[in-house]
């Protein structure tokens, strides 16, 4: 089967990898329908150091399964299903409490099973795997593939801010788990939304899902503009979605008294630049999002066409040809890049 290495900064290319296969009796194999480019595939794009052994890449897809192991009850051959970024137990400690991301049995796709390829193998199936109702051609799969990862960080960042309703909300960052924040704090209530971003095609996106303001400013400038325009305050929650210093430090600079930062970008610094907040009780939050815990609440609302969060997805191209798809969003001509086997 073919499947996508990353061999270094700028080097991706489709190669043929043995197939995947059943290795335990909780496992499946899953023929991969879509996958995706994630923003954090980026940071090694541009800065991994040559591997020649390669890495396979795809951490979001959804597929139909194939085979199953013989203790695997939760789905069967045919079912449509969706593979959260982390294969999870579903029956430890860590995963009864939502938090699949600490599971004990756990681990993250990457060698020899991941998403951008042809077919996967799964591990701890029932734990992992989500059924979905939906036909293999669905006009919903894109939609449906966000559930994997984008759209249920954007929730956990609004969630571990307590956002809710009457909140103020300041969301850093324009890609793709910005634009799904957008959308978690208008489901979740919020009052005003600013998006912090400076690409006019994605900021008018977000305003149509639900951004009430956007600030195109950045650093000092960026937090003062927010301030303004919340009466001198600056916001109950920022959900910092880059991962970069002068995101974070943006979003201490943009908070309320009182409010939480929180930050779901994979951090690309070694320690948080936490200036004096104490007597402002700000608070950090974020983090991995546990995305198995959130796919259920909100499933029913893509189903339904309540919240559309595939409309990231602005271009589409085939295994073949996803070296391009990684440069398209690396010199930011694509906001997120649907993949089609």
């Amino acid at each position: 089967m073919r499947a996508t290495l990353m061999y270094g900064a700028g080097d991706v290319r489709v190669e043929n990898v043995p197939d995947a296969s059943l290795e335990r009796s909780t496992d499946a194999v899953v023929r991969v329908l879509v996958s995706c480019i994630c923003g954090s595939d980026l940071w090694p794009y541009g800065s991994m150091k040559p591997n020649p052994a390669g890495s396979r890449m795809g951490h979001e897809f959804i597929g139909v399964v194939e085979d199953i192991g013989r203790d695997v009850a939760s789905v069967k051959r045919g079912d449509v299903v969706i593979a959260p970024f982390v294969w999870s137990d579903g029956t430890c400690d860590f995963c009864r409490a939502g938090l699949q991301t600490s599971c004990r049995h756990g681990g993250n796709w990457g060698n020899p099973d991941a998403g951008q390829g042809e077919a996967a193998r799964i591990p701890q199936a029932d734990g992992t795997l989500v059924k979905v109702p939906v036909p293999e051609d669905s006009d919903l799969l894109p939609a449906l593939l966000t559930l994997s990862d984008v759209m249920c960080t954007g929730h956990h960042s609004a969630v571990t801010a307590k956002v809710g309703q009457g909140s103020t909300v300041t969301v850093i960052g324009d890609g793709a788990v910005g634009l799904s924040a957008v959308i978690a704090a208008k489901r979740l209530g919020a009052e005003q939304i600013i998006l912090m971003g400076r690409h006019q095609a994605r900021t008018d996106l977000g305003r149509d899902f639900g951004a009430t303001e956007v600030v195109s400013e950045r650093g000092e400038a960026g937090a003062a503009r927010v301030k303004e325009l919340t009466g001198g305050d600056g916001t109950h929650a920022v959900l910092e979605c880059v991962g970069t210093l002068p995101a974070i430090e943006t979003a201490f600079a943009a908070v309320r008294d009182g409010g939480f930062v929180s930050r779901v970008g994979v951090p690309q610094y070694a320690e948080v630049p936490m200036p004096s907040v104490f007597m402002r009780n700000v608070s950090l939050t974020g983090g991995v999002a546990p995305a198995r815990a959130y796919i259920e609440e909100l499933l029913q609302e893509v189903l339904d066409g309540r919240i559309q969060p595939g409309r990231v997805f602005d271009r589409t191209v085939n295994l073949d040809d996803i070296a391009e798809g990684y440069r398209a969003m690396a010199e930011r001509k694509a906001l997120k890049v649907l993949v089609r086997p």
